[in-house]
């Protein structure tokens, strides 16, 4: 909450919307009294004194705790009346921050000081933002009150001071003329006879080329002064004069101030910087281009920093309309106006670091074209979210840190807040889910201040929430996390949002062909978002970072299809693949299903109950075939909760049910009376293998068929299977007949082959491995296409197992070998290390 008094009195909230301050007359001038002093004891006689004159009623002091009384209730949050026992304060946190008038003053003795030491751009700055926070004149609505008179012109002068020391800054600086003359005329206007103040008027006016016009004003403040005071004009005056009439320039073409010093070290980005300084040698036109928060101002002041001659430094963060490019290259360049521009460069070899690009990005590529084909020594480095789009204009697409940068960044800058912090098992956690953007690291090491790192991890689900405090002297668009991302969404038109927003509903990226079946979007504004870096495009895939998908679901319409479409989609795929992973394509499905498995996961949470049962047993080959059963244990299980039984979808509740991991309980007995009581084929013909593991061999009491009341489709995969189920039964009959089994699964061999699917085949081979006298190579076989699947549960048995054969065959470096590298598998698998 601000208070404003260079004006009529207001508060203001953090986006700067103007409110009155509630209460009577009296209420406002006590509130006005004190905010002059927030954060200071003001003893009761003189706010006495200051509400009520010299001479007070006899009932004053009474009247003024009543009027702290009314003000109590009318403050809003955050701010206190405290009586000390000495008088009467004003707690506000930091007054400098709260009032405007006490800002005012702070900013404008930095300013002046900050001139005096010699760096007049800075000095600019800090006293244009000091004028900026007036008004009108202040006090403005309580200038009845006997304090009032005093304290509002204590103000005004304070305020023709800073216009003085403003304009004397910006002479120095370089800084645009017109701008200044508009300025001191108007406070001339108000104080014709300041001197310092007609002179700086004289000088600006003679830098903006109207000579004449600054003689004239010389003459006018001469008479003046002597027909009103009878006095000659000062030294000061007389000095710039004679300058005019010398036709002496108003100040030397300045140098470009030396490139933004950074407050924290430089962690990674070793190669990209590497790269940006050898494209700066090739090219005349660079562009790091990259989503907020990436690093990309960093990244160019750092390569900048290492150059040879003169560099430049343009920020065009703060400009708010194209009109004010020109002006901003000017500024940096010390050179006045645009006509200049081309003229000032001309021979000049420089490079000019241009930041900030992407809201005026069309105003600042044509000023860029212009200035590069006038200059032959400039060459520019330009950071934005989009590139300029010039000929010859080359890129650098700044994307996540490395995971091992981005943890030492993060425990670099968490250190500094935690003094001692020197890491967690879960920073690897936190950075990946940050998506290891540089800006969203920081800002969460900061709040290491306040939490641990678990409740940071734990947390991310609401980062943005999370991640709200930041640097407050940086730019507003870079001090939170949903500040950057809310500045690269305001950049987008209409259609290029509602694509963003529905793009959310994908979690693992997508094809060109997914985005436009589930969004319905055309290729014009799909490759606009990767252009404006809310999208990245990486090997055929169209990705959002995590926390921009984050965002652009929060304005996901109520009512939108895409949630839906997507679920269709990668239905549709599912019950595509499936029949395919039991075939010759079956790595090729598999490797498409890896891609799409978190969008998969995220379908299955859409969708109707029965919609999700059918893309159950769809997907339960793939789950099988490459050990995902853990991971999907948990939206299975969602998704049972919601389901209601029915024998239509016997089959595919009982696939849900083992899925989830369930064994045994209401679930698992109503899974098993719906396959009992089952009369038709299987539709999916993994059904009777699953089921069969889960309850054991001994449910197999047909010859041939894997479980009584399972009748497998017809086809060729599920005939080998079927033979498979009879060998195994003919094993484990009272009298085994290995013969008959090695038949049938020499059998279920020939037809495995014939289709093309791997996991049939090792598996017969593992069957006849064990029925033969010389099971290794069989085995050798078998775990090559396990490895080829990637079926590490499958691997890891079957190393085992041959393990055993080396052991007995009296070889025990090979077992030894193969339990090793069992243990291995296991581990990078997540498996537990049974050997």
């Amino acid at each position: 909450m601000i208070f404003r008094l260079l004006g009529p009195l207001a508060t203001a909230d953090a986006a700067g919307s103007p409110q009155p301050v509630a209460g009577g007359p009296g209420v406002r001038a006590l509130l006005a009294r004190l905010l002059l002093d927030a954060g200071r004891t003001v003893p009761v006689d003189r706010l006495v004194d200051g509400l009520y004159g010299e001479e007070p009623p006899a009932g004053a002091p009474g009247a003024l705790q009543a009027q702290v009384s009314r003000l109590r209730k009318a403050l809003p949050p955050g701010a206190a009346v405290e009586f000390t026992g000495a008088g009467y304060r004003l707690a506000l946190g930091d007054p400098t921050a709260a009032v405007d008038a006490l800002r005012f003053e702070a900013l404008a003795r930095e300013g002046a000081r900050i001139r005096a030491a010699g760096d007049p751009a800075r000095a600019a700055g800090l006293l244009r933002e000091a004028l900026g926070l007036w008004r009108g004149p202040a006090l403005a609505d309580v200038r009845d009150a006997p304090f009032a008179a005093a304290q509002a012109a204590r103000l005004d002068a304070l305020r023709l001071d800073a216009v003085e020391e403003w304009a004397a800054a910006a002479l120095a600086a370089g800084d645009d003329p017109a701008l200044l003359v508009r300025e001191l005329e108007a406070a001339a206007g108000e104080q014709p006879l300041r001197e310092r103040l007609r002179a700086l008027q004289m000088r600006a006016l003679g830098a903006a080329g109207r000579q004449a016009e600054a003689l004239a004003v010389y003459e006018d403040v001469r008479t003046a002064l002597a027909g009103e005071l009878g006095a000659d004009p000062s030294p000061e005056l007389s000095a710039v004069h004679l300058g005019l009439l010398r036709g002496a320039p108003d100040a030397p073409r300045r140098t470009p101030p030396p490139l933004p010093a950074p407050l924290t070290d430089f962690v990674g980005r070793e190669a990209e910087r590497a790269c940006l300084a050898s494209l700066l040698t090739a090219a005349r036109l660079v562009t790091v281009v990259g989503p907020g928060g990436a690093g990309k101002t960093r990244l160019a002041l750092e390569t900048a920093s290492g150059l040879s001659g003169e560099v430049c430094f343009v920020d065009l963060a703060a400009v708010t309309g194209a009109g004010e490019v020109p002006e901003a290259f000017a500024r940096a360049l010390g050179v006045r106006g645009e006509v200049r521009l081309e003229t000032a460069l001309a021979g000049r070899p420089m490079v000019l670091v241009v930041d900030n690009c992407e809201h005026v990005v069309d105003e600042t590529a044509g000023l860029v074209r212009r200035l590069l084909a006038a200059a032959p020594g400039l060459r520019v480095l330009a950071t934005g979210r989009e590139a300029l789009g010039i000929t010859g204009e080359s890129l650098l697409p700044l994307g996540a840190l490395e995971p091992g940068t981005a943890e030492e960044l993060f425990v670099r800058r968490g250190a500094a807040v935690r003094p001692g912090f020197d890491g967690h098992a879960r920073v690897a956690e936190l950075c990946a889910a940050l998506d290891g953007l540089p800006l969203a690291v920081e800002l969460a090491a900061a709040r290491l201040r306040t939490l641990s790192v678990d409740e940071l991890a734990d947390g991310l689900g609401e980062r943005f929430e999370l991640l709200s405090r930041g640097d407050r002297t940086a730019p507003r668009r870079h001090r939170t996390l949903r500040a950057v991302v809310e500045w690269s969404w305001s950049l987008l038109a209409p259609g290029e949002r509602l694509l963003a927003a529905r793009l959310s509903v994908f979690r693992g990226g997508a094809t060109a062909e997914a985005v436009a079946d589930v969004c319905g979007a055309d290729t014009g504004t799909l490759a606009s978002l990767v252009e404006k870096s809310l999208v990245e495009r990486r090997d055929g895939r169209y990705r959002m970072l995590e926390t921009i998908r984050a965002y652009a679901a929060e304005h996901l319409p109520d009512g939108d299809p895409a949630p839906a479409a997507h679920h269709a989609y990668y239905r549709r795929l599912a019950e595509t693949a499936d029949p395919e992973l039991r075939g010759a394509a079956q790595l090729e499905w598999l490797a498409r299903l890896d891609a799409e498995d978190a969008d998969l996961r995220a379908a299955l949470r859409r969708g109707t109950p029965d919609e999700g049962l059918r893309m159950v047993a769809a997907l339960t080959p793939y789950w099988w075939l490459r050990g995902l059963r853990g991971r999907v244990a948990a939206p299975v299980a969602d998704l049972l909760a919601r389901v209601t039984p029915t024998p239509a979808l016997a089959e595919e509740y009982a696939l849900c049910v083992l899925a989830a991991g369930l064994r045994e309980g209401e679930h698992m007995e109503r899974a098993r009376e719906f396959l009992a009581t089952r009369t038709t084929p299987l539709r999916q013909p993994y059904t009777a293998f699953l089921w069969a593991t889960a309850v054991g061999r001994d449910a197999r009491t047909a010859e041939d068929r894997p479980l009584p009341g399972l009748l497998l489709p017809d086809d060729p995969w599920s005939r080998s299977l079927a033979l498979v189920g009879r060998a195994l039964s003919a094993l484990s009959a009272p009298a085994a007949d290995p013969a008959a089994a090695g038949a049938l699964l020499t059998e279920a061999l020939t037809g495995f082959r014939a289709v093309g699917d791997r996991w049939g085949t090792a598996t017969a081979l593992e069957g006849l491995a064990s029925l033969s006298p010389e099971p290794l190579p069989l085995l050798a076989e078998a775990l090559a296409l396990f490895e080829e699947l990637g079926v590490a549960e499958d691997v890891v048995d079957l190393l085992r197992r041959r393990a055993g054969v080396h052991e007995a065959a009296g070889a025990p470096a090979a077992a030894a070998a193969d339990r090793a590298r069992a243990a291995a598998t296991a581990r990078r698998a997540g498996l537990p290390d049974l050997s």
